[in-house]
């Protein structure tokens, strides 16, 4: 399996994080190490780029709803952007969807949420 990659870029208005490889039970406090050493930049309004992620478990899944939920408490919302069929599934599956908007492109997720108010979880 290849490593997990991560990365964040800081836009006006909104944070982008790119994830590339599979998000699972053997890197989740790799995620989480990263989103919270990345704390301060990731307040605000959040765009998670998945197009490179083609597998989920729910130990990703948990990290994400974790993520959110913390940038809710903190006024900001969160969106995913290029999910895979994989992970859209689980999303399907455990009613994500309703919580975190889901976008096909990472300029529409970054538009809606610059455009978009809280949401909740």
């Amino acid at each position: 399996m290849p490593p997990l990659t991560l990365g964040h870029q800081r836009l006006p208005g909104v944070t982008v994080i790119a994830v590339t490889g599979e998000m699972d039970a053997t890197n989740r406090a790799d995620l989480e190490a990263y989103l919270a050493e990345a704390g301060a930049a990731l307040a605000g309004r959040l765009v998670f780029d998945l197009s490179g992620v083609p597998f989920m478990d729910s130990s990703g899944l948990h990290v994400l709803l974790k993520c959110a939920t913390d940038c809710l408490k903190a006024g900001g919302v969160v969106h995913l952007a290029g999910v895979q069929p994989l992970p859209a599934r689980l999303f399907e599956i455990t009613g994500v969807v309703a919580h975190m908007p889901v976008h096909e492109r990472v300029e529409d997720a970054i538009s809606a949420a610059l455009n978009s108010s809280e949401r909740s979880i």
